[in-house]
């Protein structure tokens, strides 16, 4: 299944509408009280998940919308049971509940024996996705059955690598969701975890390719989707900021500079189209027809564009792409989120598209930079999630718009980029900076 962004609701912004954020008053800082609220409110989600749960033969699955009829579980990292395992890890580690670690592998179980029947390679639709949760959760338990389990699922991917141009590619589409770009990312991983320099050289070949497919655009370079989608998507998930994210990493890992002249070459042709108004960096959304579109989440807004940007600050250590950091989240901050709202705009609390992957940014901010600014915007969104949820079943449901074209299709989900373990795992990621602990898990795709 891909996901063409065209019809997922991120909040919208018109060109020439971005509002003033309020000032955050009131607001206590780190050390003044504990995250014990924030948890509370992870935990509330996961009763909510754990009441949905489809118990079979093979583990514990998890229907991404269980009020579908029939109620439809998918192996993915993006909608299906690999979020949700990921989300019960972080809460078992940030809680000591041991019953939480058992959820995540009665699900790692199912992850395990759906993925023979998985058929693309990516990382957010896919089996890097499934390998990635597998290899965490052997990590979590010691259980090496989930460690084998990875190591044969990253072996399918070597074995379904097609030679291509110079390169490598698995399928013609280039992506973070489901292309190279995002195997790419998880063979990186893979690498470290099995200390396996081969599959770093797998990677470097499928960013060879990715270079090949480039096409020049004024001072720099852009990628389609796939040769025949009739948009190009500049973002993260389904365009230039996603491939050039790739291509920096690459560098960092291999120091080849071609990654690291096609990775600078994809952030200067989206500085050259961003909306810099007002201090801010915003990319429409597609071309030819979505130029006046402007979204603010992971997928197509500053949340995923601005990784491209500070990835290059950490392999380059040129300040300029910091500068571009904090422009993005100036856009965040000036654009009237999460208070406003109106159909369409922001009815999503989702890490893709709404607020659990602004607060996560922000939080990611405050990390590097200590300024109190991006930790009291953090803030400001998880209270606000935490005051859109629905209890249901002892425990917290959001019930939210996942398509802009569709703004009255309302549904609670269960997964991580659209639905409660994601918005579960914000909650625990602020409640450990408020507590002054790490963040446990860090996804193939976050340079943070």
């Amino acid at each position: 299944m891909r996901f063409n962004g065209l019809t997922r609701i991120v909040p919208l912004v018109v060109a020439g509408a971005l509002l003033a954020a309020a000032t955050p008053s009131g607001s206590p800082a780190v050390g003044q009280e504990s995250g014990a609220r924030y948890l509370d409110g992870a935990r509330r989600a996961a009763t909510w998940v754990r009441s949905v749960a489809v118990t079979t033969a093979k583990g514990r699955d998890w229907p991404a919308d269980p009020a579908a009829t029939p109620p439809a579980t998918n192996p993915s990292l993006y909608t299906g049971t690999p979020g949700v395992v990921l989300f019960f890890l972080e809460l078992a580690r940030a809680t000591g509940d041991r019953s939480y670690l058992d959820d995540a592998a009665r699900g790692a179980e199912t992850v395990m024996a759906s993925a023979t029947r998985e058929s693309g390679c990516g990382l957010w639709e896919g089996l890097a996705g499934s390998a990635f949760v597998l290899q965490e959760t052997a990590k979590a338990t010691g259980d090496r059955r989930f460690a084998d389990g990875a190591r044969r699922v990253t072996e399918t991917i070597v074995q379904r690598a097609k030679t291509a141009g110079a390169g490598a590619e698995w399928t013609d589409t280039t992506d973070i969701i489901s292309g190279s770009a995002g195997t790419g990312l998880f063979l990186l991983y893979a690498a470290r975890e099995f200390k396996r320099p081969e599959l770093a050289q797998l990677a470097a070949r499928a960013g060879t390719r990715l270079i090949e497919l480039a096409r020049k655009e004024g001072p720099g370079l852009k990628w389609a989707m796939d040769p025949t989608f009739p948009r190009l998507m500049p973002n993260f998930s389904h365009g230039t900021a996603g491939i050039a994210y790739f291509l920096a990493a690459l560098y960092g890992e291999t120091r080849d500079r071609r990654f690291l002249d096609a990775a600078v070459a994809g952030a200067r042709y989206l500085q050259a189209v961003a909306k810099t108004e007002g201090d801010v960096c915003l990319v429409f959304h597609d071309e030819p027809d979505g130029k006046d579109l402007y979204y603010l989440g992971w997928c197509h807004g500053p949340v995923g564009t601005a990784r491209l940007f500070f990835r290059l600050y950490q392999v380059t250590g040129d300040r300029e792409w910091l500068t571009w950091v904090q422009k993005s989240a100036q856009a965040l901050r000036a654009s009237g989120i999460p208070e406003m709202r109106t159909p369409g705009f922001w009815n999503n609390v989702g890490q893709c598209c709404g607020s659990a992957g602004v607060a996560d940014f922000f939080l990611a901010l405050w990390r590097e930079t200590g300024d109190a600014r991006d930790l009291a915007f953090a803030r400001r969104m998880v209270d606000d999630m935490l005051g859109r949820a629905t209890p249901k079943a002892g425990g917290l449901k959001w019930i939210q718009a996942e398509h802009r074209a569709q703004p009255k299709l309302l549904i609670a989900q269960t997964g991580y980029m659209q639905g409660a373990a994601g918005i579960g795992s914000a909650l625990v990621h602020f409640a450990a900076a408020v507590d002054k602990r790490p963040v446990n898990i860090r996804l193939p795709d976050s340079p943070y």
